[in-house]
């Protein structure tokens, strides 16, 4: 039973190495902002497959926050969002054998099959406000340094 749990953990970490880090995306994936105006940004995150849709949504969450703290304010709003999740199909091939007994030959076929590649990807469209202290936020709008601080300790960064 230990040999089992520790075989499982073992796939697991390997598995979670495998996942997109967080970092300027790329050929792996990754997250981007770019600016739409002064005060208004497109978040892009895209993952591998596999990479969790959460991940994802932290990722982006946490660029939106990144992003708010460099341009000096404390606050974002979430424009818009939408899914930019792709979605393929992979498939392993096909194999034979063949076996000869005596003058008979005997084939056995071992069909390929087909599965499912998911790829998450998140695109949001946010507004960075500066409010001032003692004034409300509007509504809706996350708190950057508390989005940073809550989401920063459970991403991946790459190893450099």
């Amino acid at each position: 039973m230990k040999v089992r749990l520790l075989f499982c953990l073992a796939i697991a970490i390997v598995l979670a190495g495998c996942q997109t880090p967080y970092q300027e995306a790329g050929f792996e994936g990754g997250v981007t902002a770019a600016p739409i105006t002064n005060d208004t940004y497109r978040i892009s995150a895209r993952g591998n497959g596999y990479t969790a849709s959460s991940t994802i949504q932290d990722y982006a969450l946490l660029k939106a926050a990144e992003t708010t703290l460099e341009r000096g304010a404390n606050y974002f709003v979430i424009l818009s969002g939408s899914d930019a999740t792709q979605q393929s199909v992979g498939y392993t091939p096909g194999s034979s054998n063949t076996t000869f007994i005596g003058n008979t030959a005997y084939t056995t076929y071992q069909p390929g099959y087909q599965y499912d590649i998911v790829k998450p990807g998140q695109d949001l469209i946010i507004q960075v406000v500066n409010v001032p202290p003692g004034k409300a936020p509007p509504p809706g709008a996350f708190p950057a340094q508390e989005v940073f601080d809550n989401i920063n300790p459970r991403v991946v960064r790459p190893n450099r």
